[in-house]
This record gives structure tokens, sequence and C-alpha cells, in this order.
């Protein structure tokens, strides 16, 4: 089967409340058919209907009863979730974060990246600015990122490389580049008030993206 076809079967699967309730059980131990239908209040036959559908798309199985070969039990499969999950994306180069300025987002997005994977990362501007914002440098001390000292805003036609894989972390990047970058992160510019609010809410906001995104990449 083919793997779209294959995770869209299973998400429709888990759609109906009925049967998201029996995974809500078996989540956490193996049930026969009729201890579902006690705790549920749903009818046996209406259980059944759920559990072969479970069954046929590979997110239960029954196991016979080792007591009392008439019973089974329904189980969950350990891997049928892990397997909805998208298969990670193979990167050829580096990942480049691309903002305006590469003052603020884009050195932050860098240095955080490192943390999370060893896939090589770098940083760019589509308009760049002097030097890295001074808000920045005390966001990532504040939050213990390691931003480098000497880090310095670079051109994006500077910067990128056949292979690389481009995230632009800002809106006016991202429309500049008119679909040069692979993904675009609708970030608001901490600069624009400059207070400590706005820059921890940024590194908030970029790590968790790249506590997502870093796992679902994989270096070719």
């Amino acid at each position: 089967m083919d793997d779209l076809q294959r995770r869209a079967d299973a998400f429709a699967a888990l759609a109906d409340p009925g049967r998201l309730q029996i995974i809500d059980l078996l989540s956490i131990g193996d049930m026969s058919s009729s201890e579902i239908a006690a705790a549920l209040g749903m009818k046996s036959n209406l259980v059944a209907f759920h559990a072969n559908v479970l069954e046929s798309r590979g997110i239960a199985r029954r196991v016979r009863s080792e007591s009392d070969g008439r019973r089974s039990y329904l189980q969950l499969i350990p891997e049928a979730f892990s397997a909805l999950a998208l298969g990670p994306r193979r990167v050829e180069g580096r990942v480049v974060f691309v903002c305006t300025a590469n003052s603020a987002r884009s050195q932050l997005a860098q240095a955080i990246w490192t943390t999370h994977s060893s896939i090589p990362a770098a940083s760019a501007g589509t308009r760049p600015a002097d030097r890295v914002n001074p808000g920045a440098v005390a966001a990532a001390a504040r939050h213990g990122i390691p931003l480098e000292a000497d880090a310095t805003p670079r051109s994006f036609d500077e910067v990128a490389r056949p292979g690389d894989f481009l995230i632009s972390v800002c809106d006016h990047a991202h429309e500049r580049m008119r679909g040069r970058d692979d993904v675009h992160w609708s970030i608001r510019d901490p600069a624009r008030t400059g207070s400590i609010e706005a820059f921890d809410e940024t590194v908030a906001e970029l790590r968790s993206r790249i506590a997502r995104v870093a796992p679902q990449l994989t270096a070719a």
C-alpha cells in the first residue's frame, strides 16, 4: 500500500469518537471486547466493528487468551503511531535560516539548531544589518544559547549553497525569496519593540519549532 494512503486510512480510523475511546482504553492495557463494551457502555456488535477497523488498519491486534482459548484481547500495536509520522526528509547540505537583517531571528535559530541536530546550520539575511542586535545577544545569554561571540550578519547570496535546506523565519524574507525557501516560519521581529519580552518570546517559539522539525530532517 502506498505510504500516504496507509497513513490516511489510519488517521481516518482514528477520527471516529468511538474508536478513539477504545484507543484511550488500550493505551493503558489490553482488554477483551466484553470489557471494552462494559467500560464504554457500547453495544457488543459496535465494539466488534470498531475492533475490526482498528485491526485492519494495523493499529490494534487480537491476541488469544492463554487461559480461555475462546477469549481474545485487543491490544495496541506499539509501532502504529510512530509509523503515522512523516518519514525524515533528507538534507543534502546545511540548514540555513534566513530573515531580513540576519541580526536576530536567524542568528538565534542557527545557534538553537546546533543543540538539536548534527546537521550543520548557517544563517543569512536578504538585507543584512551591520551587526547582530544587542537584544539577541542578551537573549542568547539569558537562555544559555551558544550564539557565537563573533557572529556577523551576512547576505543570503553570500551564504547560500546548492543543496542547502532554506528556512525563512520572517515574512519579508519569505516574500522576497519568492519560493526559493523550502520552509517558512512566520515569526514576528522582536527588534520592532526591542523589549526583553519580545526577544524571550522569539526564543521560545524558535525552540519549539526547531524541537519539532529537527527530528524530521536527516543528513543525506
